[in-house]
């Protein structure tokens, strides 16, 4: 037996399917589809908020470095005004490296709800329903994949 997928919740074989505490034979199957729900703005506005945080320390930067060449101050201020923004400016290279890492799990996790529906002898079935997008699509390719090579015919 070929395992194509497996954790705590989800086995995915070349026999068959368990899922939500219920074993489904592959040759049950008569079709198998997915559905998106709708977009979660909060998770959208979410990477926003990050792309913003990655942003800021920059444009604070860049306007202590023109605030230090427009001003007639004195060269103390200036100095203290370039050399502050220029600090600024790098310390955005370390948060943006962790912020970038935020923002790829949030890609990870989606902004939809998927669901994976399946024709069980006749009857439509919700076999799963999860915001984690990636492991909706390992799921999903583990699940085709021990269909394709199923040679029970339906």
């Amino acid at each position: 037996m070929v395992t194509y997928y497996r954790d705590r919740d989800v086995v995915v074989t070349s026999g068959g399917i368990r899922i939500g505490g219920h074993d489904y034979r592959l040759r049950d199957f008569v079709q198998v589809w997915h559905a998106r729900g709708r977009r979660q703005w909060s998770a959208v506005a979410g990477r926003g908020a990050l792309g913003i945080a990655m942003i800021a320390p920059l444009v604070i930067g860049a306007l202590g470095v023109l605030l230090a060449l427009v001003l007639d101050a004195s060269t103390g201020t200036t100095v203290a005004l370039a050399g502050g923004g220029i600090l600024v400016g790098l310390a955005a290279a370390p948060l943006a490296d962790v912020l970038l890492e935020l923002v790829d799990r949030s890609y990870d996790r989606g902004s939809r709800r998927m669901e994976i529906w399946a024709d069980v002898r006749g009857h439509r079935t919700l076999l799963l329903r999860t915001d984690n997008a990636q492991r909706f699509g390992q799921i999903y390719r583990a699940l085709q994949r021990a269909l394709d090579h199923d040679t029970v015919p339906r």
